[in-house]
């Protein structure tokens, strides 16, 4: 069973700092590549970053280029969201994704509040 667990969440004031993590089992995480969404209060569910199996290729939305940094760390099952200058705007649960199978697959999420 795919299992999708997320933490790091919280609230932060402007300019603020926090690290998500996502700890993955149920199916082979060194070869699955990794996700992060986010939805926000009467917004959709959007794409924030994405992560190849071997963490050498990334993608941002344009929204956080430059102030978040998805890793992994393969050997843990783990994938992490570095959210760097957050932003009232950045207040969202975030999501840790993963497609198997054309099937996606979704944490319970975590709490990101932004505000001062």
């Amino acid at each position: 069973e795919v299992q999708l667990v997320e933490s790091g969440g919280g609230l932060v004031q402007p300019g603020g700092s926090l690290r998500l993590s996502c700890a993955a089992s149920g199916f082979t995480f060194r070869y699955s590549a990794m996700s992060w969404y986010r939805q926000g209060p009467g917004k959709e569910r959007e794409l924030v970053a994405q992560i190849n199996s071997n963490g050498g290729n990334t993608y941002y939305a344009d929204s956080v280029k430059g102030r978040f940094t998805i890793s992994r760390y393969n050997a843990k099952n783990t994938v992490y969201l570095q959210m760097n200058c957050l932003k009232p705007e950045d207040t969202a649960v975030y999501y840790c994704n993963t497609y198997q199978y054309s099937r996606a697959y979704w944490g319970q999420g975590t709490q990101v509040t932004v505000s001062s």
